[in-house]
């Protein structure tokens, strides 16, 4: 229309068609109105009891079975934190701990109570240590234990990035708070080899920690932390690190020390020579000692099997209480007057 309210203009829209291929369309709509094949069983009592009954059957002998394994794994935990303190520092732990001139070598006593086959492995075991902590896990540079000082940007690991102005390998809080304490294990009149080689991920032996990377200005500074590290040995040997380098995402965990390749027999006593230097007395943290054997499971473990357990369980009481529902107040299948629009509503 013209502005003055004249006649409509010469100029015609012309409309044109797109041309849309009739499979293709076709195909996007049955796809668009979920009208395409598909399996859509229905979930009638009958399946649905059987199913619980199914999965509970299926679910209670794994339980069962993995339970068994795990309580098949011969374990023995013993804590020294607290025993192995003298006695005139029992009621100052820091002082003790942190002086430097008193020996922290302790003697503790394990019995074995039931046949351990080798081989059994060494495990330390720390309690409310926190490896989790945002500002912990970032303290390290990945590409520097790759590369070692070829890489510079080393700002990650503050505040444990340099000592005495010069930089650190490894750098970092996690590296420098590793695990320091020592355990040697006497049989009889004979000392128990711990086998420390292959304790560590071959991922990382090989990916993560360079073969001629060393250490160096490590635990150099006026803090010192945990253990130290040979200068001589690269940081691809150093699996003790790298174990420790592996964060753990609870506050209590264990990390493999080592493994003993000998059989231990029931009443075997073992005389454990350890050197308790770690720190756990400053965040009130513990620190145990743990030998175990393994099976085809792994460790020892209740947490699978008592699950399986009480999904099975919990699986086959919801099957009886659908079954009784079902037979007190039977519901014909395909019966419309089910339908809400054909139940009769009760007069107001």
């Amino acid at each position: 229309m013209d502005v003055d309210g004249g006649s409509t203009s010469d100029a015609t829209t012309e409309v044109r068609s797109i041309p849309i291929h009739s499979g293709r369309s076709k195909a996007y709509y049955q796809f668009t109105q979920q009208s395409l094949p598909a399996c859509k069983p229905v979930l009638t009592p009958k399946w649905i009891i059987s199913t619980f009954l199914l999965l509970g059957v299926i679910c209670i002998p794994i339980g069962l079975v993995t339970l068994q394994a795990s309580r098949n794994v011969v374990e023995i935990v013993d804590r020294y934190d607290t025993e192995c303190i003298p006695e005139a520092y029992k009621s100052n732990r820091m002082s003790y701990i942190k002086d430097s001139s008193i020996l922290k070598n302790c003697s503790r006593i394990l019995k074995v109570h039931k046949y351990m086959k080798a081989p059994i492995y060494v495990y330390y075991q720390l309690d409310n240590f926190y490896q989790n902590h945002r500002r912990y896990v970032k303290s390290r540079s990945d590409k520097q234990l790759l590369y070692g000082l070829k890489y510079n940007d080393t700002s990650s690991c503050a505040p444990e990035e340099l000592n005495n102005g010069l930089p650190v390998v490894p750098c970092g809080l996690i590296a420098w708070s590793l695990f320091n304490d020592t355990f040697t294990f006497i049989h009889g009149r004979k000392e128990l080899k711990v086998n420390r080689k292959n304790i560590a991920w071959k991922s990382d032996r090989d990916h993560k920690f360079g073969k001629k990377i060393y250490p160096f200005n490590f635990q150099n500074g006026t803090l010192i932390g945990g253990g130290n590290l040979d200068p001589n040995i690269p940081l691809s040997n150093h699996e003790d690190l790298i174990v420790w380098m592996r964060t753990a995402a609870l506050p209590s965990f264990r990390k493999l020390y080592g493994r003993i390749e000998e059989d231990l027999d029931v009443d075997d006593v073992l005389d454990v020579h350890l050197m308790n230097n770690y720190n756990t007395y400053s965040f009130g943290g513990k620190k145990k000692l743990v030998l175990s054997t393994s099976n085809w499971l792994g460790g020892k473990n209740d947490f699978l099997g008592v699950a399986y357990i009480f999904v099975g369980s919990s699986s086959i009481i919801m099957a009886i209480i659908f079954t009784l529902l079902h037979v007190n107040n039977p519901r014909p299948y395909g019966d419309t007057s089910y339908l809400s629009w054909n139940m009769k509503s009760f007069p107001s």
